[in-house]
């Protein structure tokens, strides 16, 4: 039987509590990637949504990205290594934090955003993420596959997870097609969970340009920021039950 895991960005409003969203994503998801109070959310809402995943099973994830607020963490700030680094090892620290006031387990590390893009083609800036979360402990790097994230990761015997993404357009080297492009958002749910159960199924995806991509994954995510996120992965879990998909957390 295939085994996968789903997980999902969360805590990314600034409360009080768990959204309404978020509450139902939690009961989806098998994985939470919370963020870290600098692109999005704050200590109430880390604190919450920590303790509601603990709660339901699902595993801890921080989720760290640029201090960008205005711009979600999802612009290119052009940050040195060193300000990465600190940047976080800053977040990773309070979401541990969080996690042991909850008594919760922080299990991984996936960046956010720009910050993400940007370590899956600089070395420079993945070896900053790694250090960073060496910091925190024994943690899981959840990150694109043949990416520099994952070779640095390797390379300092950090353990890793690849991840696939379900509503987000591929280009032909493997990469996700930059926001703001045609084709980067897969707006029709059943195109993407169709999609997403080839992929868990037969380990091939369709890029928005080219032949198909060999591509395997422990991890699918759902951007719980996307207007249909919690109709998505329903339907996601719906699909992969009906195909005898086991979900389970990539991190247990």
């Amino acid at each position: 039987m295939k085994t996968v895991d789903l997980n999902a960005d969360l805590g990314e409003w600034d409360g009080p509590g768990v959204s309404a969203v978020d509450e139902r994503l939690l009961s989806l998801a098998t994985s939470a990637n919370i963020a870290c109070g600098a692109h999005a959310g704050n200590a109430d809402v880390m604190l919450a949504t920590v303790t509601m995943a603990a709660r339901k099973g699902v595993a801890i994830g921080a989720h760290p990205g640029y201090a960008d607020r205005e711009g979600f963490g999802r612009r290119e700030l052009g940050l040195s290594p060193g300000e990465i680094e600190r940047q976080v090892t800053e977040q990773v620290a309070a979401m541990a934090a969080c996690c042991k006031k909850a008594k919760a387990r922080l299990r991984y590390v996936k960046p956010h955003g720009a910050l993400y893009n940007r370590a899956v083609r600089d070395f420079e800036a993945a070896r900053a993420i790694v250090t960073a979360m060496r910091k925190t402990g024994d943690l899981v790097l959840l990150c694109l596959p043949r990416s520099e994230m994952m070779k640095e990761a390797i390379r300092a015997g950090v353990q890793v997870a690849a991840e696939a993404f379900v509503d987000r357009g591929y280009r032909a080297d493997g990469t996700l097609v930059p926001r703001g492009e045609p084709g980067a958002l897969l707006e029709d749910v059943g195109v993407a969970v169709e999609r997403a159960l080839r992929l868990v199924s037969e380990g091939r995806l369709s890029p928005r340009d080219g032949p198909d991509l060999s591509l395997r994954a422990e991890s699918l995510c759902v951007h719980g920021d996307g207007p249909h996120a919690a109709a998505l992965l329903e339907a996601v879990r719906k699909r992969f039950t009906d195909a005898g998909i086991r979900l389970a957390p990539f991190a247990p």
